[in-house]
This record gives structure tokens, C-alpha cells and sequence, in this order.
């Protein structure tokens, strides 16, 4: 895990601000491939223009939010509508951070809705989220699929700073990813680390003293060969990592516990380049800005 400097945290007596930011991106099919149609938004959360490294099919996004990071008060909703017969990757260019709360325990909230349609695809690999000592967060993640739409989407939670040896603390954490097909529930996963819960953190039916949490999740699949299942299972084993796959209603799941964001983010690499050809009948082609 990359060192995180004490200087990020703000600082006591420091001007209080909080953004109440929006960014809704509309995709379109097109002569020249899926393109951004629209792009609204309000306040420090914004995108670069696409990028197309494998070509005019898929769009690859990068997420900008300049702060870098939530305080107390601040909200960011991101929101995706693609047409059909469109392929979006979204990531970002760093890890996110959420900081640690103001006394009034105001939260700090990010909110994710993504709908893809019949014969659209979309992948969703932010990098990893930082939960700083004494944070007070809710972060959501909505996907509407619909018809033969399909997902790759995963989620990376460090809580604490265990580099700097400092844990969550106090910390609070309202975390939920939630998919849906035609307007019916299929998977959802939640994670709530409050003052009721935060034996979590340690249980043998938690986090098992791992500052770092994962989520994967792609699909829904017709039918998954029990070689792609082994080479993610032999994956998992060879990591240094806790970590399991499953299948659930179509769905490959891989959940992950780790001491390390890289390790983590290296085993979810690797299990999205098996992934991507079985499910999207694409080779793995990696966003440039994860090799910045």
C-alpha cells in the first residue's frame, strides 16, 4: 500500500468546506463508437474525455474529484445511462479517501448509480477507497442491468492507515453494493461498522483483524466453465490474501480480506483478466493511468 502522508488529513482550526457534487454521464452509440453524449455536473467532480485504448467500441473513463477525498458534509452522486450496443470502463486515476469526521459526526456519503441496457456492457474498477481513523462514511453502489446487459464491478475498502500504523478507530462505515436485473434485487452486500458492530473488525465472521476488504462481482453469466471458476479459485490460493469465489444466481462473487490494497488490487486484476473474455468476449486491456 502506497505511504499516505500525514499532511492529507486536515489539520485542526483549518477553513471548514463540503462539497455537495453531482456528475451524470450520458453514453451513446455512434459512426465513431460509444461516445460521451452528455456530461453534466456540479461542484469538483468531473471526467477527462474518453480514451479508446482498444479501440472505438469501448470508452475508458477517468473519474476526477480534485479534493481528493470526503470531510465531513460533503456528498458526491455519480450516475452512468448508457444506450444500447455501448461498452464503458470507468476508473480513477488514485485511491479515494474519506477523512476523519468533524465532532458532530456529520456524514460523509458517496452515492454510485450505473444503468446499463440490453447489449451494454460496463466496468466499474475504481481504485481503492481509504477510510482514514474516526472517518464517518456511506458509500453506495447501485447497478441497473437490464435484458442481456452485463457487469464487472469491484470495490476496495482500506480501513485505517495501516501503513502509519493507525487503525479505523472510532470509525464509522455504511457500505452497499447492490445489483438489479429488469428492476429485480440479485445480489446484495452490505457492511456496517458502527458502535453495535465493530466486532467485525476482528471477528472470525468479519474482517478477521484485515484493515483491507474486497468486493467482486461479474455477470450474469448463461453458464460459467469450471475451468474459468478453478483459475480464479487457484488465484485466490496463491495470493497472499484471504479469499474465496462463488457463484450466486449467475453471478461470479470473489470476496477478499488482505493486510495490503496492492496485493488486493493485483488479485482482482488477475481475476478480471480471466473474467473479461469468458463474460464480454474481450482480452483484458488495462486503463493506462494504473501503470502512472
Amino acid at each position: 500500500m502506497s505511504q499516505v502522508l500525514e499532511a492529507h488529513i486536515p489539520q485542526p482550526g483549518a477553513p471548514i468546506s463540503q462539497w455537495q457534487a453531482y456528475l451524470t454521464l450520458g453514453f451513446a452509440k455512434s459512426k465513431r463508437g460509444t461516445v460521451l453524449k452528455t456530461c453534466d455536473h456540479k461542484g469538483p467532480l468531473y471526467v477527462q474525455k474518453p480514451f479508446y485504448p482498444e479501440g472505438k467500441d469501448t470508452a475508458h473513463i477517468y473519474l476526477l474529484h480534485p479534493p481528493g477525498g470526503l470531510v465531513s458534509g460533503d456528498e458526491l452522486v455519480i450516475k452512468s445511462n448508457q444506450a444500447s450496443d455501448t461498452h464503458v470502463l470507468i476508473t480513477t486515476p488514485g485511491a479515494g479517501r474519506v477523512y476523519k469526521a468533524r465532532p458532530d459526526r456529520t456524514l460523509q456519503c458517496q452515492t454510485t448509480h450505473l444503468h446499463v441496457p440490453t447489449d451494454a456492457s460496463m466496468e466499474w474498477l475504481p481504485q481503492e477507497t481509504i477510510l482514514y481513523p474516526d472517518a464517518n462514511t456511506r458509500l453506495r453502489n447501485h447497478v441497473e442491468l437490464h435484458g442481456n446487459a452485463r457487469f464487472i464491478g469491484w470495490e476496495i475498502t482500506c480501513f485505517g492507515l495501516p501503513v502509519n500504523r493507525l487503525d479505523f478507530g472510532m470509525g464509522q462505515a455504511d457500505q452497499s453494493f447492490q445489483v438489479r436485473i429488469d428492476g429485480r434485487l440479485r445480489l446484495r452486500e452490505r457492511l456496517l461498522v458502527d458502535e453495535h458492530s465493530r466486532t467485525l473488525m476482528a471477528g472470525k465472521a468479519g474482517l478477521q483483524g484485515h484493515p483491507v476488504n474486497g468486493l467482486m462481482l461479474a455477470g450474469p453469466f448463461i453458464s460459467v466453465a469450471d475451468a474459468l471458476l478453478e483459475t480464479l479459485r487457484e488465484q485466490c490460493q496463491v495470493n497472499d490474501s484471504v479469499s474465496g469465489v462463488t457463484l450466486v444466481d449467475g453471478f461470479i462473487v470473489i470476496r477478499s480480506l488482505s493486510h495490503d490494497s496492492e496485493t488486493m488490487k493485483r488479485l482482482f486484476t488477475l481475476c478480471w483478466e480471466a473474467i473479461r473474455p469468458a463474460l464480454l468476449d474481450k482480452s483484458a486491456c488495462a486503463p493506462r493511468i494504473w501503470a502512472t
